[in-house]
């Protein structure tokens, strides 16, 4: 239990919505589905999650912003176990390390049955990203791009990987399809960090709520609320998604819910946790609506 709460083993979802979703669009496009490439793809990525949240934990632990946050939360605040003094930082760092190993020997075993080398560059990118995100030094985090960048990584790299290891083909519309999940995930990040904002300022960490401001920030986080919804409802239009991907829309009073109490608590800590829940939720229920419209589609309408 103790490495359950290490590694946040609850948060995985951000790393299962995407796989599942490009792995359901390609059985959707091919008719065709490999249980034990999706069962690697989805291993491959927990164990991507589980060395990238280490390391947050691991550098955020040498830069001092966790040991100097008075209010952590179930949200923010990283998992504890380094300040609590259960695990060492030394073991952290072995654990994020092995991790990252087992996660990119999958991918190089993925990238050589499926061969033309798109997933070892998707992976490449995949690893960069988890390795130099907290670091001060990179400026990722402390620079305002780490929204950007796990929008990137738990969105498009994920979807992409997981589709072509399916259909091996990658057409530009997965691309898009992946957007309104990597702006999802991105918003958990965004809103988590609303309860670490005086401490981010003072050790330096210009996380983009730091940059804004809170009062901007919150308006930007509605208003990435909303673009997911319009644009979802422009890829049906489109045809990048099915018309029933539509049942997305049922996630609206989710949505309703995370605005309405980060608008009226983004100042308060705790008052905010029930708005960091909801856009929690809010990206599984529509990851799994999405995967739900695909399969109805093929389903009903092929």
């Amino acid at each position: 239990m103790l490495w359950v709460k290490a590694v946040r083993a609850p948060f995985f979802t951000a790393a299962i919505i995407p796989v599942a979703l490009g792995s359901v669009i390609a059985w959707h496009d091919t008719s065709k589905f490999n249980w034990f490439h999706f069962s690697l793809v989805m291993l491959g990525a927990i164990f991507m999650h589980a060395a990238t949240n280490l390391m947050n934990d691991y550098f955020d632990h040498l830069s001092g912003c966790d040991e100097a946050n008075p209010n952590p939360t179930p949200f923010s605040g990283g998992s504890r176990v380094i300040q609590d003094g259960l695990i060492t930082p030394r073991k952290i760092l072995i654990a994020a390390l092995i991790a990252l190993s087992l996660g990119s020997l999958i991918g190089l075993y993925l990238n050589y049955i499926c061969g033309g080398n798109v997933i070892l560059i998707l992976g490449i990118i995949g690893v960069l990203l988890a390795i130099f995100y907290t670091p001060k030094q990179f400026k990722i985090v402390y620079g305002g791009f780490g929204e950007i960048a796990v929008g990137i990584g738990f969105g498009p790299l994920m979807v992409m990987g997981s589709y072509y290891v399916q259909a091996q083909q990658l057409p530009f519309k997965i691309f898009l399809a992946s957007l309104p999940i990597g702006i999802l995930i991105a918003l958990i990040l965004f809103i988590n960090e609303f309860p670490d904002y005086a401490v981010d300022k003072t050790v330096g960490k210009n996380t983009l709520v730091v940059i804004l401001g809170k009062e901007k920030a919150i308006r930007l986080y509605h208003f990435l609320l909303l673009f997911t919804y319009l644009l979802i409802l422009s890829f049906v239009l489109y045809n990048i998604l099915p018309r029933i991907a539509l049942i997305v829309f049922l996630s609206l009073p989710l949505a309703l819910r995370a605005f309405k109490i980060s608008q009226k608590n983004f100042e308060r800590v705790y008052e905010l946790l029930a708005a960091n829940a909801s856009t929690i939720a809010l990206h599984s229920v529509i990851g799994l609506l999405l995967c739900a419209g695909f399969i109805l589609d093929k389903i009903l309408f092929q």
